[in-house]
């Protein structure tokens, strides 16, 4: 007899049918398998009881502060221990109980609905500025076809092309500027029918750029102010583009002069939340959420958006991904921007396992080699 210690990353399923197991018995132990670890945050202390003595009863576990069954304190935060079968289990259980359980029973539903992400794409970071803070990723009319083409043999999805620069302590640029960059590229793209080939994003927030863009074809808006502006959503609507939806605390002149959150998986959360209903209210129905790494972020808040990304995916919207070649890399592992490809690497895989679907990247081709191998591993 031997006995083999199995990575917890492993797919469950496949694994169970490999064994032979019917298909009634894959849906029973699969749900037993996966383990969820559900924070909570100030939950009535008298829910905090209920729910420890339903989750203990079935099985599952409720940590909870020191003096919580005495009631010390009127809320607490507490962290919720469960199988996806025990979840199932509780989120009926708590649906009929009062303190508050009845909306963490269909938070629980959410959790349990979530669809994780099968399919990673790529977008290729353009820039038409001289401004950027990766050199290598400027480029200006026939030269941004050059690279587009190649980004496109490579196998990106999308690509992403901008003209002004968002890095921290960037300058604000005209419009009249912003456009005299990018319109020539446009044109070249149309020329060369390079629509057919692959999705374009415009990476703006100024409405006339934006306008020009999916005039142009470009099917996707890549909005770091996050639909602030209402001529924006408008415009979105109307050509039915599919916008990219990123947070950023405060612009990115002062944004990284000591950011603060009170929670910050809680303040996003809201953030979009709050954005996701002014898109749908304008029509705009195609959706991707970006956390914003860098944009108002310490190095700490970066590495918990990354590490805690599946939190975003109750919303039930494409999450993108963009730490290419960024400073909180430097922060970790001391380096210029043009030798961060393997930090990046890491972090962007980091991502992907906890959900990312969309990576916004500068190198392509790495990228999808990465993707691949880890792919390739995971069905093992």
């Amino acid at each position: 007899m031997q006995i083999e210690k199995l990575n917890t990353q492993c797919d469950i399923k496949t694994l169970l049918k490999n064994l032979g197991v019917d298909s009634g018995g894959i849906s029973i132990l699969s749900s037993k398998a996966k383990l969820h670890l559900v924070y909570i945050r100030d939950l009535n202390v008298g829910g905090a009881n209920i729910l420890k003595q339903d989750a203990l009863s079935i099985g599952a576990d409720l940590a909870v502060p020191r003096g919580t069954v005495l009631g010390q304190t009127p809320n607490v935060d507490c962290l919720l221990i469960a199988t996806t079968k025990q979840l199932k289990i509780l989120s009926k259980k708590e649906s009929v109980q009062p303190f508050g359980l009845k909306n963490l029973a269909v938070e629980l539903e959410s959790i349990l609905n979530v669809i994780t992400p099968k399919k990673v794409e790529i977008m290729g970071v353009v820039n038409a500025n001289d401004d950027s803070f990766f050199s290598a990723s400027r480029f200006k009319n026939l030269q941004a076809i050059q690279k587009i083409k190649k980004m496109i043999d490579d196998g990106v999805s999308i690509v992403d092309i901008g003209a002004v620069s968002s890095a921290p302590l960037s300058q604000n640029v005209s419009v009249e500027e912003e456009l005299k960059r990018i319109k020539p590229i446009l044109e070249l793209i149309k020329k060369q029918k390079l629509y057919e080939k692959v999705d374009f994003s415009i990476d703006s927030y100024e409405p006339l750029v934006i306008q020009e863009a999916l005039e142009s074809g470009f099917k996707i808006v890549n909005d770091i102010t996050g639909l602030q502006n209402d001529e924006v959503c408008a415009i979105c609507a109307k050509y039915k583009a599919k916008v990219v939806i990123m947070h950023m605390q405060g612009i990115p002149l002062t944004m990284q002069k000591n950011p603060k959150y009170e929670n910050i998986l809680s303040d996003i959360y809201s953030f979009f939340q709050e954005r996701i209903t002014k898109a749908e209210s304008f029509g705009i129905k195609n959706i991707i959420l970006d956390v914003g790494i860098g944009f108002g972020k310490s190095l700490e808040n970066n590495l918990a958006l990354i590490k805690h990304l599946e939190h975003f995916l109750t919303l039930n919207r494409p999450l993108l991904i963009g730490v290419s070649r960024k400073s909180m890399i430097d922060k970790i592992s001391s380096s210029l921007p043009e030798n961060r490809l393997a930090g990046t690497l890491s972090l962007h895989l980091e991502a992907v396992k906890n959900g990312a679907s969309i990576l916004r990247v500068h190198d392509v081709s790495e990228h999808i080699q990465a993707i691949k191998i880890q792919e390739a591993l995971r069905n093992i």
